[in-house]
């Protein structure tokens, strides 16, 4: 505790003998008396230290299911805006504010499109209860996860390519020289698909070097997935620091014309194989959290001892 006290300290500290204003106490005996009166700091920083590392690793789970994650990007097919072995900041709770919008680059789960689906649950209910928990925390998947761009939202024609090459949305040609990967076209497969309802058109920013929705015809919703298997936003390159940035939407999807319609109500922002799983990696959010849970508890413990030692002078 924090203010324990030996038992009868309290006592010792003043006799019946000194209130009769009996002789003064021997030299030292005062200071002494004094400090048996005064309670003792039992708290160890080992036990500050622990509470520090466990509220940070409570905060990092919370802050990784609910908010914010970090992936790792394994593959080729979103170069050069994404490299592999950059880490991306992914927001999961944007689109509970705002609609999908054309540009978003997005993680999202194969489930119900492009696969693998993921294996049925444990028949164990303990067992299936536990990792319940560990998906819910961000911890555990048996899903594959992919990371794309968005070109067309629900209800959307598009389609490859006009006279000059261009893909187009609902008739609007797109200039994709702000993210395509240089010297590549913007599609060497012709297609023009409306995109179903619930659903949204991807692709990789490295067109020769994505599987995207122009590889999946056959699969549900023709190659567009499911907006329902959306993971979150990617919206910042927070590793390596030579890569440290923003993703804003790029200019050519601001165009007034493609948000005539019904499928342009999405909020703007102003400012070959398939992607493999997309890893987490959340030491550095741990370590992140747990300076900035470690800065106040130091504080306070130091002020404190700097309190108890003004108090004993």
């Amino acid at each position: 505790m924090d203010d324990q006290q030996e038992p009868g300290s309290v006592a010792s500290a003043r006799t019946p003998q000194s209130d009769a204003g009996s002789s003064a106490p021997e030299p030292g005996e005062s200071d002494s008396g004094a400090k048996a009166g005064k309670p003792k700091k039992k708290k160890s920083f080992a036990r500050e230290l622990l509470t520090i590392v466990v509220a940070a690793a409570v905060l990092t789970l919370l802050v990784k299911a609910f908010l914010v994650q970090v992936y790792r990007i394994p593959s080729a097919s979103m170069e050069n805006t994404l490299e592999i072995g950059d880490r991306v900041l992914v927001n999961k709770v944007v689109y509970h504010f705002r609609d999908i919008a054309r540009g978003d680059v997005v993680v999202f789960s194969g489930q119900d499109s492009w696969g693998p689906d993921a294996p049925p649950p444990p028949g164990n209910p303990l067992v299936r209860g536990f990792d319940d928990v560990l998906s819910g925390l961000g911890l555990h998947s048996g899903q594959t996860y992919y990371i794309k761009r968005v070109i067309g939202l629900p209800g959307d024609r598009v389609v490859c390519c006009d006279a000059q090459g261009r893909i187009t949305v609902n008739g609007v040609a797109l200039n994709e020289s702000q993210y395509i990967y240089p010297g590549e076209q913007p599609s060497a497969i012709k297609f023009s698909n409306v995109v179903p309802a619930g659903h949204l058109w991807v692709m990789g920013d490295h067109r020769g070097d994505s599987e995207d929705s122009r590889y999946h015809p056959d699969d549900p919703g023709n190659g567009a997935i499911p907006e329902s298997q959306v993971v979150g936003r990617a919206f910042f390159i927070i590793w390596p620091p030579s890569q440290f940035r923003d993703l804003p939407i790029p200019n050519t999807f601001q165009q007034a014309s493609l948000h005539a319609g019904a499928a342009g109500a999405a909020v703007l922002e102003v400012g070959g194989t398939a992607l493999g799983a997309v890893a987490a990696a959340p030491v550095a959010g741990v370590a992140g959290t747990a300076g900035l849970i470690a800065t106040p508890l130091l504080l306070r413990r130091r002020r404190r001892r700097s309190w108890s030692g003004r108090s004993r002078s």
